[in-house]
């Protein structure tokens, strides 16, 4: 019969007490303690475990005789921008998103792009064969090459590796994994760590990439313990209005390359579309001169991308004119009506603003405030604005213009 016990067990560390606490004694983090359900009539299993006796190996770097190791490319390439230039042999990839996003579609376009591979085995613990047959087919996707293993248990799906030793392993996703060797449920912090020890053992010894997809939470930070973005190699994340058809991957972490990169891709009845020249498009398409319209340069990373702001200004008809931003900082949008107010002589007092970046893309940095002063002026004023002309530039509160940084790499994307 099964002896349950009640435990807590930190979100941020994953230690484990008897009894709830303020804050975890270990990391010192406060309300990161998280009740669990644990068999302690469960035995734990001691195959995944170092043995004392086992021979080691000590290693120095001179007796690689120069030897490096070969990258995967995908042949996806803001896939493999963002990686650094492809998936190393033995590492531990995280690729996290909201629900719906588009992590599953994207691991299946980089399996239909490893045609070079022997075998891949991509273990589905959320949808059946059939399921993922279905979106193969409306995606287009030859997976030939790719073995569909449906099981749930670490220690099964860890024996089968050991058969079989497949080229490439994808898990969808970590958080439905379990160990029978703890007492928890799938998913709780306890089985999260295990099944990411796991297979971060499996993939150092083996030298075999393993890609883990998981969650985020409401607050938009990855679900699981912290110990598991500290344990992987790699952290992708995937984010994008899912009404939006850009879709952003950036490496949170990434232990064989920068985080500075940022991959694009563009949401379409075929799946995921990398594109290399967001702001290309926007300015063939873009004709004639608009009210209310700028085009303007951020930086995300080291990613320029070219944007459309539009300000639309209204009179307002309550005692306390609306300011509304989407896309873009709302305080920093009062500090730039402020500055219009004072230095350009424009009374915005009784009037509405709002402000929108096209898109779904999120402005983070102040090299776009002249961009946005432009439209709200030529909104206010009815005044259309150059349709090819770009703003770039940081105000100040004195109102002045100075340089951003990245000047060259943003008036080099629109040269």
């Amino acid at each position: 019969m099964a002896k349950l016990k009640a435990i807590y067990v930190c979100s941020n560390c994953g230690i484990q007490y008897g009894k709830w606490s303020g804050s975890c004694a270990d990391c010192g983090e406060w309300n990161t303690l998280v009740e669990d359900v644990i068999d302690v009539s469960v035995q734990k299993k001691q195959e995944s475990q170092i043995k004392r006796n086992a021979q080691i190996t000590v290693r120095k770097l001179s007796d690689l005789d120069g030897a490096r190791m070969i990258r995967v490319e995908t042949g996806i390439k803001e896939f493999d921008r963002v990686l650094g230039g492809g998936m190393v042999p033995g590492s531990l990839v995280l690729l996290a998103g909201e629900p719906g996003i588009g992590k599953s579609t994207l691991m299946l376009q980089v399996l239909a792009e490893l045609s070079q591979l022997k075998s891949i085995l991509y273990v589905a613990g959320e949808e059946s064969v059939e399921q993922i047959g279905l979106r193969s087919d409306r995606l287009s996707h030859k997976l030939d090459n790719v073995d569909f293993l449906m099981e749930t248990d670490l220690d099964t799906i860890l024996g089968y590796l050991a058969e079989n030793k497949p080229d490439l392993i994808v898990v969808d996703s970590v958080s439905v994994i379990y160990s029978e060797s703890l007492g928890s449920f799938a998913g709780s912090i306890p089985q999260v760590r295990a099944v990411t020890e796991g297979f971060m053992q499996y993939a150092k010894q083996s030298q075999t990439p393993v890609l883990l997809v998981g969650h985020v939470t409401k607050d938009g930070s990855i679900a699981g313990p912290k110990v598991m973005e500290h344990l992987v190699d790699v952290v992708l994340h995937l984010e994008g209005d899912r009404y939006e058809e850009i879709r952003l991957l950036r490496a949170l972490k990434n232990r064989f390359g920068s985080t500075q990169e940022v991959g694009v891709f563009q949401m379409d009845s075929e799946g995921l579309q990398a594109v290399e020249s967001p702001g290309q498009k926007l300015l063939k398409e873009r004709t004639g001169n608009v009210i209310g319209s700028a085009l303007t340069v951020t930086i995300d990373g080291r990613r320029p991308f070219v944007l459309e702001v539009q300000a639309l200004v209204s009179k307002s008809y309550f005692g306390y004119p609306k300011r509304s931003a989407t896309g873009f900082d709302l305080n920093r949008l009062h500090m730039l009506i402020a500055v219009l107010e004072k230095y350009h002589g424009l009374k915005l007092g009784e009037q509405d603003v709002f402000v929108n970046v096209v898109g779904g893309i999120k402005i983070k940095e102040p090299g776009c405030d002249l961009a946005i002063m432009e439209a709200i002026k030529s909104s206010f004023k009815k005044e259309p604005l150059d349709g090819q002309q770009v703003f770039i530039g940081e105000v100040g509160l004195d109102g002045k213009v100075r340089d951003p940084y990245f000047k060259e790499i943003r008036l080099k994307e629109v040269g």
